[in-house]
C-alpha cells in the first residue's frame, strides 16, 4: 500500500475560490490521499460550496471562528496520513504535484528530509502563471536554507512543501499567537526537525495573491506588526540555533533591516529594539528611504505621508490589475482549474 497523504484545507470565507481548491486536490495523480477541510466559522458561501464535494470524499468539518493557526492544528488532529500536504483554500496544486514529491520521497527513503517545489502568484488567470525559480529552488541542508531565506528576503508558500507525519509530529502544532508569518515561523521549526531540504522539479503550486486580504499583509496593523517582530524574533533564534557566526549574524542584520519599512516611521519602539539587537549581532540597521516615485510626496507632506502613499498606492494598482485580469480571465472561457 503506499504511504497515505492528508491534503488539509483550513477555510474562511473562501466560497468563490474553494471549489477550484478542491478540484485541484481530487486530481491529483497520487491516488491514496484524504481530503480535509476546517471551515473555520465562514460567513459567506464556503460550507455550502464545499459540502458539494462530500460525494467524492472530501470531508468537511465546521468549528467557531479561531483563525488560520488554529484551524491548521484541528485539521491535523483529524488527519490520519503518513505525509501532509498543507493548502490554503484558495491558491492551486498541478495535478502530479504530490506524485512527483512522492516519488523522491521513495527514492530518498528519509522521512525527515522536507521537499518542496515550485510556485507562483496569479490573480485569475492561472494559465498565465509563471514559474522563475529562487535560489531556494534547489536541494539545501538546514543552515543554508533558512540563511538564504533571511539574507536575500526569500519564502516559500504554504503548499509547497510535503511534510512526513513523524516531521510533523517533530515541529509541534502552528503557533496561534502569530497573525502573520505563522507559515513562515511554522516551517521554520519543520526545518530544524529535518535533515534537510529536497527541491523537486515539476511539481508545482498556484498561490492566488490576494493583496491586502492575505494574511501576511501588515499594513497598519499595530497587532500583526506586533506578531511580525514576534516572529522575525523566533526566525533569528532559530537560524544561530544551527550557526552562530559572523555570517549568520550580518544575515539577521539583513534580515531586519529588509523588513524596517513594515514598522517605520510609527513604531518607534519596535525599530529601537530591532536596532539594539542588531547592534548586538555586530550591525547597525540602516533607516529606510522612500523610492524616488514616493519621496516628492514626502517633501511635500512629509515622511508619514509619503509612507501611506507607499502603502496605499499598490494596493490601487493591484485592485486595478486584478480587475483587469479578472475580466480576461473571463472573456478567455478557460475551464475550471484544473484543465
Amino acid at each position: 500500500m503506499k504511504p497515505l497523504v492528508s491534503i488539509l484545507i483550513p477555510a474562511y470565507n473562501s466560497g468563490a475560490w474553494i471549489a477550484d481548491t478542491l478540484r485541484s486536490a481530487l486530481a491529483q495523480t497520487w491516488t491514496n490521499r484524504e481530503i480535509i477541510v476546517v471551515n473555520d466559522g465562514s460567513t459567506d458561501r464556503t460550507l455550502e460550496v464545499a459540502s458539494q464535494f462530500e460525494a467524492q470524499g472530501v470531508r468537511i468539518i465546521t468549528q467557531k471562528n479561531k483563525g488560520a493557526a488554529a484551524t491548521r492544528n484541528a485539521a491535523f488532529e483529524l488527519a490520519t496520513g503518513d505525509y501532509i500536504q498543507w493548502l490554503d483554500a484558495d491558491d492551486l496544486l498541478s495535478p502530479d504535484k504530490i506524485q512527483r514529491q512522492m516519488e523522491a520521497v521513495e527514492q530518498i527513503g528519509n522521512h525527515r528530509t522536507l521537499v518542496s517545489c515550485g510556485w507562483s502568484q496569479f490573480l485569475y488567470r492561472y494559465y498565465c502563471a509563471k514559474f522563475v525559480a529562487t535560489p531556494l529552488w534547489r536541494n539545501l541542508d538546514r543552515t543554508e536554507w533558512l540563511l538564504c531565506k533571511m539574507a536575500q528576503n526569500l519564502h516559500m508558500q504554504t503548499a509547497t512543501w510535503l511534510v512526513s507525519r513523524e516531521l510533523t509530529e517533530a515541529a509541534g502544532p502552528w503557533n496561534t499567537a502569530l497573525l502573520g508569518d505563522d507559515d513562515g515561523e511554522y516551517f521554520c521549526r519543520v526545518l530544524l526537525a529535518s535533515e534537510g531540504v529536497r527541491f523537486v522539479p515539476g511539481a508545482r503550486v498556484y498561490y492566488r495573491d490576494s493583496g491586502s486580504g492575505s494574511l501576511s499583509y501588515v499594513g497598519y496593523s499595530r497587532r500583526k506588526q506586533d506578531a511580525q517582530w514576534h516572529s522575525m524574533r523566533l526566525h533569528i533564534g532559530y537560524l544561530r540555533s544551527l550557526e552562530d557566526s559572523p555570517r549568520t549574524r550580518a544575515a539577521c542584520v539583513t534580515y531586519m533591516e529588509n523588513w524596517l519599512t513594515c514598522f517605520y516611521p510609527d513604531r518607534a519602539e519596535l525599530i529601537e529594539q530591532m536596532q539594539s539587537m542588531a547592534r548586538n549581532l555586530g550591525g547597525e540597521l540602516q533607516m529606510p528611504h522612500l523610492p524616488w516615485k514616493y519621496s516628492w510626496i514626502e517633501s511635500l507632506f512629509g515622511l508619514r505621508t509619503g509612507r501611506r502613499a507607499q502603502i496605499l498606492l499598490p494596493r490601487v494598482k493591484w485592485s486595478l490589475l486584478r480587475t483587469c485580469d479578472k475580466a480576461l480571465f473571463h472573456v478567455s472561457r478557460r475551464q475550471a482549474f484544473p484543465h
